[in-house]
């Protein structure tokens, strides 16, 4: 069987989400984020830039599922990035038609803009 590959990428004003943030906090956060991705990032000594990575990173992935058409949408907390031992991103589809698709994420950021590229093999 041969694999299809799709790709998405995404580019995000860390600016815009920590604005976000601050006008819809707890709500922005709980619709976006999951509880593992919320942790991780108020975690860190920045954590807009991480929160823009994680959301760059959602819209990549969401981008290179509905190009592929095994989805017509999906939720953002349904797609969660984890960090590896090593610190990489890791991507859990947490879709049950999707459990089983190979995802892969990059995530670069500034101060000021974050970055993601996303390839999904079906």
């Amino acid at each position: 069987m041969v694999a299809d590959y799709f790709i998405g990428t995404d580019i995000v004003s860390v600016v815009r989400i920590e604005k976000i943030i601050q006008q819809h906090s707890q709500r922005f956060k709980e619709r976006t984020y999951t509880p593992i991705e919320i942790k991780y990032c108020d975690s860190k000594a920045a954590p807009p830039i991480h929160f823009a990575g994680r959301f760059a990173a959602k819209e990549a992935i969401k981008k290179a599922l509905l190009s592929s058409g095994i989805v017509s949408n999906i939720d953002f907390a349904a797609i969660e990035i984890l960090s590896s031992e090593s610190g990489a991103p890791e991507v859990q589809l947490n879709h049950p038609p999707l459990d089983q698709i190979t995802c892969k994420v990059s995530i670069s950021h500034t101060d000021d803009t974050a970055i993601a590229f996303a390839l999904v093999r079906v």
